[in-house]
């Protein structure tokens, strides 16, 4: 019997089975790049720290913070104070984690804000071509100005309030988000799902809401990071210079402001606030540029 020639008779080899891999989803996906880099890990791990601390600061503080006590005024840290106490004998421990309340909120509240105007400006300005003119130079003349002299503008005509700082901030910042989201809604109102939903009769309102905004949501996300930290260190500026949050709420930049003329002889009373501002605006710098590498599909290298 002739001998099949080598291969036939036989069956095809098979390949080695092996664990299926599983599909990620894009947040995990975008959390694995987040975490790759330990320095915006640890910049998390602060800022949740830090969030953690405002969430709990009525029930965690040690002392009241508007408790006064004259025979206890300007005590060095210690034991029982461990950031020491202040001109009026209040403890700068429960002081700062009122602040910290307070700060990131006027942060959180402005986010909101200049995020909302500038994204209805953005898109106006991007899918509406007869507004991109007007809206870009009112975009550009707000620009013109530095943000602290603009803000201080605003607060000068509005008053010193909470919520008067929150509007002039977002007022302010509202020009960032608005110039990210036009220049994205320039190159989605040129894609193809875009002109197809235009020929099948679609509105405008249903253009803009549910073609466009759901692909621009990463550069506003990170644009809105950055504003968070923009908006807490401006916040700080304005209480330092007595036009932002009235004198009587402990804010960062109120402590900073009262500690002045105690500084050569109580250090302390500026070291702990400027810390927590420190902290909490490079932790979201940090975390604002690893959301941006995550996000960039140009460095998207490892998945």
């Amino acid at each position: 019997m002739a001998s099949l020639p080598a291969g036939h008779g036989t069956a095809p080899a098979l390949p080695a089975a092996g664990p299926a891999r599983r599909s990620r989803s894009p947040f995990a996906l975008l959390l694995r790049r987040l975490f790759r880099r330990r320095l915006v890990l640890v910049a998390m791990v602060v800022l949740g720290a830090i969030l953690a601390v405002a969430a709990a600061a009525p029930w965690a503080a040690p002392y009241d913070p508007m408790k006064m006590d004259i025979l206890g005024r300007l005590k060095p840290p210690s034991a029982a104070h461990w950031f020491g106490t202040d001109e009026f004998g209040r403890d700068v421990l429960s002081r700062v984690m009122q602040g910290a309340q307070i700060s990131l909120l006027v942060g959180i509240l402005v986010v909101i804000v200049a995020t909302a105007l500038g994204t209805l400006l953005g898109l106006a300005a991007g899918y509406v071509r007869a507004l991109d003119g007007v809206l870009m130079r009112l975009t550009d003349a707000l620009m013109a100005f530095p943000d602290i002299l603009l803000a201080i503008a605003f607060m000068a005509a509005l008053g010193p309030s909470l919520y008067n700082v929150v509007l002039a901030l977002g007022i302010v910042y509202t020009p960032r988000v608005a110039r990210v989201v036009r220049a994205a809604a320039l190159v989605l109102r040129e894609m193809p799902y875009v002109e197809a939903a235009t020929a099948l009769g679609a509105t405008t309102p249903r253009i803009v809401f549910l073609h466009i905004l759901p692909n621009l949501l990463s550069p506003v996300v990170v644009q809105a990071t950055f504003i968070f930290a923009y908006a807490i260190l401006t916040e700080a500026a304005l209480s330092f210079l007595g036009v932002g949050v009235p004198p009587t709420t402990p804010t960062w930049g109120n402590m900073i402001a009262g500690a002045q003329q105690y500084f050569q002889q109580a250090d302390w009373l500026v070291m702990f606030p400027g810390i927590a501002i420190v902290l909490t605006v490079l932790s979201l710098q940090v975390v604002g540029d690893g959301l941006r590498d995550a996000l960039d599909p140009r460095l998207q290298k490892v998945t």
